[in-house]
């Protein structure tokens, strides 16, 4: 028998953290191989992680809303199913867990306390009160005093004061009232909800704090337009043939590789063909230097319920229609069940959005840095437009946009690339590329 550590997870090499967000499952349950322990949240990405053995949980050393270094334990696990293990609240792990342990069972480090877990105030009569180290930050950034803290009734685990709690605190002060009365007031065991209802003057709002997803999201978006020069390029590309021909083919394709064949994958195909013809637009800015990608890696944006997240199909210049479909559902799905590693994230050269799911007829991207262009694609609609030869016809459209940085790209190049990918759009014929 031996007791396993579970660490906070390496997400990629630039993440030092992890904010778990969520524990499925609590000390003295029994949880299986492979099964969902917790989720957990980075500036990047959103993850459920599995248990890496069977077993019973001991511990849980940190509570939800805990930011907690990569590697260091996150629970404890034994490893016999069948162990009597009492059930403890979910805290950083206290030398007093060493005596209960038997002298046979083995635990790396079970016994040490895990300081970043929690902070004491030790003023606090009749014992100690912890605060975990987001919402010692968040008091010292709102200036309230560790005196403060005591005051206010926590809904979390144990009384503890969470996140919501203290945001309500600070939301109170700033109308000159003091939360701790209304905190007493709650029912016993109610918690403060994600979005707290107040009144500004005659105003009535609502404030949703974001979570580590939405601000990445928010501080790259920043940073890309104070970065880049943005210009959009916009055409009407004609699908109509494309229209016909998926309607041909689609079922024939479900049926042999489980994959619906959507306009998505015949729009990344196509734009794969447009970098290999216009090169300059696979590339990226350092310094005054240009840097020119030989390998394609191209990012497809996927909304997850948790906000928009662009993994990225690698070496697509060196697939044809049906391994970009292929590689897109594999992505598409871990995107969608928080399965996405930063390796899936990572290294993209240029990226595509599809607006038009949504019913968007035109859109203007943003562009990911450090790359240089960005497409986006409307919805399609049928409208009635004049032929070449004059004649009126209804036609499938669809409305293109190419957002470029003008720093490396001017309007001649943003121009041709997307003429490029418009022409290959009109005239492929997907039964020669599947």
């Amino acid at each position: 028998m031996a007791r396993i550590e579970v660490v906070m997870p390496q997400m990629g090499e630039s993440i030092t953290t992890g904010t778990i967000t969520k524990w499925h499952k609590a000390a003295g349950e029994v949880i299986e191989l492979d099964a969902i322990l917790l989720e957990i949240s980075t500036d990047k990405v959103e993850s459920e992680i599995p248990s890496p053995i069977q077993g019973k949980i001991v511990e849980l050393l940190y509570p939800e809303g805990t930011t907690v270094d990569v590697g260091r334990p996150i629970a404890i696990i034994e490893d016999d199913m069948n162990a009597s293990v009492e059930a403890a609240p979910t805290k950083a792990a206290a030398p007093a867990a060493a005596k209960t342990e038997a002298p046979k069972q083995e635990t790396a480090k079970a016994a040490a306390p895990a300081p970043a877990a929690v902070e004491e105030d030790k003023e606090e009569e009749g014992g100690f009160r912890f605060y975990t180290p987001l919402v010692k930050a968040m008091a010292k950034e709102a200036g309230v005093a560790l005196s403060e803290l005591k005051n206010i009734k926590g809904s979390g685990a144990a009384g503890r004061v969470n996140k919501a709690d203290l945001e309500a605190y600070v939301a109170s002060k700033g109308k000159g009232g003091s939360s701790a009365p209304a905190a007493k007031s709650a029912p016993a065991g109610s918690s403060a909800p994600a979005g707290v209802a107040q009144t500004r003057g005659s105003d009535r709002v609502e404030i949703v704090p974001m979570d580590n997803m939405r601000k990445a999201i928010a501080k790259n978006m920043v940073i890309s337009k104070q970065t880049s020069p943005h210009v959009n390029s916009i055409d009407e590309i004609d699908m109509t043939n494309l229209v016909k021909s998926r309607e041909k083919i689609k079922n024939d394709f479900k049926k042999r590789e489980g994959i619906n064949l959507t306009y998505s994958h015949f729009v990344l195909y196509a734009i794969v063909q447009a970098l290999k013809e216009h090169p300059l637009v696979n590339a990226s800015i350092e310094g005054d230097n240009i840097v020119v990608k030989k390998d394609i890696h191209l990012g497809c944006a996927v909304a997850t319920p948790t906000g928009l997240v662009v993994p990225v199909i690698k070496n697509a210049g060196d697939l044809n229609l049906t391994g970009i479909a292929r590689q897109l559902d594999i992505l598409a799905t871990k995107a969608k069940t928080k399965k996405l590693t930063m390796d899936d994230l990572s290294g993209g050269t240029y990226t595509f959005t599809n607006n038009g799911s949504f019913g968007t007829l035109i859109a203007t991207p943003v562009i990911l840095q450090p790359q240089v262009g960005i497409f986006c694609t409307g919805v399609i609609k049928k409208r009635v437009m004049v032929t070449e030869d004059d004649s009126i016809a209804i036609r499938s459209m669809m409305y293109g946009t190419h957002t470029y940085d003008h720093r490396l790209i001017d309007g001649e190049l943003g121009s041709k690339f997307l003429a490029s990918v418009k022409h290959h759009l009109e005239t492929m014929n997907p039964e020669n590329l599947i």
